[in-house]
């Protein structure tokens, strides 16, 4: 019987993992299952660009994973039971359920946005942590270009994607006025030259920014703020936080606080060793000691590390350490603009950076390279693909973890 690995999601993480194991496993021991609820490829870190009205390339992942021998399921993960070793999913298309056995497990679900128990947020708020929220939002700001009067569009949240959001549409869509909320410094965790890059551009592209202000309830037209102002919004964007899937933890897997699935160097499970993690949905110690940020990067990292570890572990090979670090971050402001800012080993912004055009080039060119190598997990194939050692016991390495 062949070794069983279901891959759950086919973002950064998963569709990196599941095309790099379909690479260096034999077919002849081993099935590999990825899935996912949407038939595309999305890109995540571009979908700020297409809720402003601009248009993303979406692969079908059937195309993707063509030749692979990768078999997709178009599908949402409903439940986890990693005792019975059973993925429970609802069709995407039939709206019917089933379920599905493994030997190996990859959680790599993502994370999705987080309202923080603000009140409104879930009635009244877009987001764009994934591609249906995305062109929810870009529907409502068609709505406003096509009224001729302008309109409002407030970004709640600071952090990389508030920042490339509010930019992204203040540049796209020159007629609505644009906020953004920060509850405290704008770009408090960049250097003194990039968060002066950064105010420029804000200033450029005429977005009003207003820090130090905390939101306590989002309504169908308005922002309540903690000091008793009401700010008018015609849309308002949150992005004050992501949060991943509660299946980890209803399903039993040791997780931390905020859900995330805690795991060893390898990206494996410390609760039960047939299940890895990789990407936003893994809770990883990085090589600097400190917790991998959510981000394309980690995804690049712990996937890396979940294939190797699942190689090594299914052929009786040696489980290398690959690198697992935070180098800085890549964000963009517009389509010419941008920031890269690079971090110590203490997660702390350099004093240089890289601003503007140069920049914008840089970033745009990781994105193409990104998509690119999802898009082609066949890319090298090796002739002979590596074969598996005598099946493990599950079981038994439980009982000894």
């Amino acid at each position: 019987m062949k070794h069983r690995i279901v891959v759950l999601g086919a973002g950064y993480a998963g569709a990196y993992v599941a095309g790099n194991l379909a690479r260096r496993l034999s077919p002849a021991d081993t099935e590999i299952t990825v899935v996912n609820a949407e038939p595309d490829f999305v890109e995540r870190l571009r979908l700020h660009q297409l809720a402003a009205g601009q248009e993303i390339e979406a692969p079908k992942l059937a195309d993707v994973f063509a030749g692979t021998g990768i078999r997709l399921r178009l599908a949402r993960v409903t439940a986890v039971d990693p005792e019975r070793q059973i993925v429970a999913v609802a069709d995407a298309d039939s709206g019917g359920g089933g379920e599905l056995g493994y030997d190996t497990l990859v959680y790599a679900l993502g994370s999705h946005g987080d309202d923080c128990g603000v009140p409104g947020v879930a009635e009244h708020a877009f987001d764009i942590a994934g591609r249906p929220s995305a062109l929810r939002l870009r529907e409502r700001l068609d709505s406003l270009g096509r009224r001729g009067e302008g309109g409002s569009v407030l970004v709640v949240g600071d952090g990389l994607t508030g920042i490339e959001t509010a930019t992204e549409i203040a540049e796209s869509r020159p007629g609505l006025s644009v906020a953004l909320i920060a509850r405290g410094e704008l770009g408090a965790r960049l250097s003194a030259g990039a968060r002066s890059h950064l105010r420029q551009a804000c200033d450029r592209l005429g977005i009003t920014v207003l820090e130090h202000t905390s939101v306590e309830a989002v309504e169908a037209t308005r922002v309540l703020c903690a000091d008793a102002t009401a700010l008018a919004s015609d849309a308002t964007v949150w992005t004050a936080g992501f949060a991943v899937n509660p299946i980890a933890a209803a399903g039993g897997l040791e997780v931390i606080e905020n859900g995330q699935i805690v795991v060893d160097r390898t990206m494996r499970s410390v609760s039960h060793p047939n299940v890895y993690a990789a990407g936003d949905s893994a809770y990883a110690i990085g090589d600097n000691g400190r917790p991998l940020p959510m981000s394309c990067a980690s995804a690049g990292y712990t996937g890396r590390q979940a294939t190797d570890a699942i190689v090594g572990h299914l052929t009786g090979r040696k489980i290398a350490n690959s690198k697992l670090v935070y180098l800085g971050n890549h964000i963009s402001l517009g389509r010419q603009d941008g920031i890269l800012q690079t971090v110590d080993d203490e997660a702390r912004a350099k004093p240089k950076y890289v601003g503007g055009r140069k920049a914008a080039h840089i970033k745009a060119g990781i994105l193409k390279i990104s998509l690119w190598g999802i898009s082609h997990p066949t890319f090298g194939l090796p002739k002979r693909k590596r074969r598996l050692a005598a099946a493990p016991d599950a079981s038994a390495e439980k009982a000894l973890a």
